[in-house]
């Protein structure tokens, strides 16, 4: 991914998602089918609540992707923090329903279908790399509402939204050019480009996230008043320390800047995931 001062060529959209969706399920797997059990509020997977939880932390998956990324983090975390996995539409338990294709629908959408999860106490919001970019805009909607922030806004693997970028946009491309730049890309699973009844099926929900991305234009206004933290892997080319530093600028509050062992899917690995989540239970631990 390049943005305006940064000339590196772009190798793979599975790799690269400083504003770049992921195909399904990033580099190994494809989440984004997955059947998943119904819930009381579609918005929200795998709940298992604990009985003392404190705090709720909702996750929301990059792009490409579904809750079921986030499947099994509540076995990581202290009984005091309530995992709820966040169901965008367009895939999984939610795949017969269309995708949104801009952030203001998306984030509106959030607000409205999640506000009942977020008026019910303290909650805090995670994301990965689209994730982070739609936890923010939820963190902002819910300002502008005049409702309650989060205690903590934890963002991971994406540039700050404020800053410049360029690409090729790609969501509207022919089926075909889409397809062959998907395959140039490096990011989307062999096995699902070579099967075209699989493509037919994610081919829409790709070009919605790709589409999220590459109209998103960040509105100027206040700053949250809530602490954010910024995680990035050590080894991601994409997002590198300075195009997470910026994020200090959105927030009155603390700002931590959080670097841990891995690229840009370091919380796929079993060690920095971790880590991941031993850093987002000691901030919640404070909260």
């Amino acid at each position: 991914m390049r943005r305006a001062g940064d000339d590196t060529a772009i190798r793979g959209a599975g790799r690269r998602e400083s504003r770049r969706p992921v195909p399904p399920g990033g580099p190994a797997c494809t989440p984004a089918l997955v059947t998943t059990s119904p819930s009381p509020n579609p918005w929200i997977a795998y709940r298992a609540p604990p009985p003392n939880a404190r705090v709720r932390l909702l996750c929301f998956p990059y792009a490409g992707g579904a809750a079921s990324l986030y499947r099994g983090w509540a076995d990581g975390m202290p009984s005091e923090i309530e995992v709820l996995p966040v169901q965008p539409p367009g895939r999984e338990s939610r795949l017969r329903e269309p995708s949104l294709r801009d952030m203001g629908s998306l984030a509106d959408a959030l607000e409205h279908g999640l506000a009942a999860e977020l008026d019910r106490g303290p909650y805090a919001l995670f994301g990965h790399s689209l994730g982070a970019l739609s936890a923010y805009e939820l963190a902002r909607r819910r300002r502008d509402a005049g409702r309650p922030e989060p205690v903590h806004l934890l963002v991971s693997a994406h540039s700050a939204p404020q800053l410049p970028w360029e690409d090729e946009p790609l969501h509207d491309m022919p089926s075909d050019r889409f397809r062959e730049r998907l395959r140039e890309l490096q990011g989307t699973p062999a096995e699902v480009l070579d099967h075209p009844e699989l493509m037919e099926l994610v081919e829409p929900m790709l070009r919605a996230d790709f589409q999220l991305n590459e109209t998103y234009r960040h509105r100027p206004g206040p700053p949250l008043i809530c602490p954010i933290t910024a995680f990035g892997g050590v080894g991601d080319e994409d997002v590198p320390r300075r195009k997470l530093e910026p994020w200090a600028e959105l927030t009155r509050g603390p700002f931590r800047l959080e670097t841990i062992a891995g690229g840009h899917f370091f919380l796929h690995t079993p060690g920095p995931r971790a880590e991941l989540l031993r850093q987002i239970a000691e901030i919640l631990h404070r909260a």
